[in-house]
């Protein structure tokens, strides 16, 4: 893609949502935290319907570990990989507890030190909280990267340093929220709804799904 092309693209994205944000529901930085760490090969909404009740009861790293890990499990027993996220998720609120006097950090450096969360994850807690321009790139992000011709590379950290160079002004904070939402809904893994998309034209891919199939 070239330059005015990238420009147009988001600005289409951006006219369409002017206004970006997570799927995932919280009320706070610590509550994004736990949420984003959950989401992990998982989705949103699986994430949400077992965070809804515990977020009520949770607020706060020290109410998590009065909770406890087997407290937490019962909660989050509908995701996948709950034991190891139950984990995680009480030694990250140790963690923030002892070295953050309870507050999560706005650095990535600090957020990548907390048990279960990765590059991934501090850059949505960076952008959704802080409000950050970083670029938390996952499955649905790779796919577009690639398939539009936006951002090529074989890993996330090659496709977010594209990101980085490329995503122009105004769009370089919501771009990592229309790019997931254009992944989970337009641009699906197994058969992209091309003929609905409204950056079909900007598009490199060359197998692109412009009739919608029957029965759809």
């Amino acid at each position: 893609m070239t330059r005015d092309q990238i420009f147009e693209f988001f600005r289409r994205l951006a006219e369409d949502n002017p206004s970006p944000e997570t799927e995932l529901e919280y009320g706070n930085a610590y509550q994004l935290v736990v949420a984003v760490a959950l989401s992990a090969q998982a989705t949103d909404v699986g994430v949400n319907k077992a965070t809804r009740a515990l977020f009520r009861e949770v607020k706060t790293p020290q109410q998590m570990l009065e909770l406890g890990e087997d407290g937490l499990k019962e909660h989050i027993k509908t995701i996948g990989l709950f034991n190891s996220k139950a984990k995680n998720v009480i030694a990250l609120s140790q963690l923030l507890i002892d070295e953050y006097d309870g507050e999560v950090p706005d650095t990535r450096e600090d957020l990548v030190r907390l048990p279960g969360v990765g590059r991934k994850t501090a850059n949505v807690v960076l952008n959704c909280w802080f409000g950050q321009e970083t670029f938390a790139v996952d499955t649905h992000i790779l796919r577009v990267g690639n398939r539009t011709g936006l951002a090529k590379g074989k890993t996330p950290e090659q496709v977010e340093a594209k990101l980085e160079k490329r995503v122009p002004q105004p769009f370089r904070l919501g771009a990592h929220h229309w790019l997931i939402l254009h992944g989970r809904y337009v641009c699906k893994a197994r058969t992209p709804e091309c003929w609905r998309c409204k950056v079909a034209d900007l598009c490199s891919y060359k197998k692109k799904v412009l009739e919608k199939p029957k029965g759809r």
